[in-house]
């Protein structure tokens, strides 16, 4: 392994040790900073996930949300809201928050860790962006 998946290992690591069920994602935003993460981006429904690091990119690959061919969901801007309020109020797990963001249409998300926001992309073009607060570690 590299310095980079070292870090990003341990970062992500302590972050599921210490995260709280509710606003747990600020908490991990915040632990993935400091260990020098600048940016996540999930690729739905592949579930790729790619993590920018001042140590350079790694690359994750999760189990994907479907297989074989299947059609996209639309975007839905109040169902993708509903399922973010899911996941800040524990309310959902991780895989239920990417099954539900993938249902409403989002093919992918970028987490910007140094600017505490988060966008949400459709296949047309649509995008939403929403804020996180800032967490102490």
């Amino acid at each position: 392994m590299s310095k980079a998946t070292d870090k990003l290992q341990a970062a992500q690591q302590k972050a599921m040790a210490n995260r709280p069920k509710v606003g747990g994602f600020p908490y991990l935003a915040e632990t993935l900073r400091q260990a020098d993460v600048l940016s996540n981006t999930w690729t739905l429904p592949s579930c790729q996930s790619i993590y920018v690091l001042k140590d350079g990119p790694v690359v994750f690959q999760g189990t994907p949300l479907v297989s074989g061919m299947v059609d996209i969901p639309s975007f839905d801007e109040s169902a993708l809201i509903a399922a973010i309020r899911a996941d800040q109020t524990g309310k959902s797990t991780f895989p239920e928050f990417l099954e539900a963001t993938w249902k409403s249409g989002v093919i992918w998300y970028r987490a910007d860790f140094l600017k505490h926001t988060v966008t949400y992309g459709g296949v047309n073009g649509e995008s939403y962006v929403e804020s996180y607060p800032a967490a102490k570690t």
